[in-house]
């Protein structure tokens, strides 16, 4: 199936959303978790669209990347959702160490 680029950009750019509203829901899986199994994490999103952003030029704060992933502010979402990560989750990702 051949798309043209405003199509392909279009489609990534609602799968990017759905991914942001399926983690949005999924309050009950941990950042550490995420990084531990997939080797990203919400931070890493913000991260990314704040880099993109510069990228572009656009005017985006850290703070509004990470209001933009997390649907609310970070800090609000680490006091809400945030729970303590264990000493086996910072050993695994210590291992890992993905570099993010």
């Amino acid at each position: 199936m051949a798309i043209d680029d405003k199509t392909r950009t279009e489609l990534e750019a609602a799968t990017f959303r759905r991914l942001v509203e399926h983690l949005r829901s999924r309050t009950d899986v941990q950042n550490i978790d995420l990084m531990n199994l997939a080797g990203f994490c919400r931070n890493c999103l913000s991260n990314w669209l704040k880099e993109e952003a510069d990228t572009r030029g656009a005017d985006m704060s850290k703070d509004e990347s990470r209001e933009a992933v997390y649907g609310m502010p970070y800090e609000t979402w680490k006091q809400t959702y945030q729970g303590a990560a264990s000493p086996e989750q910072l050993a695994v990702m210590k291992k890992a160490q993905s570099g993010h």
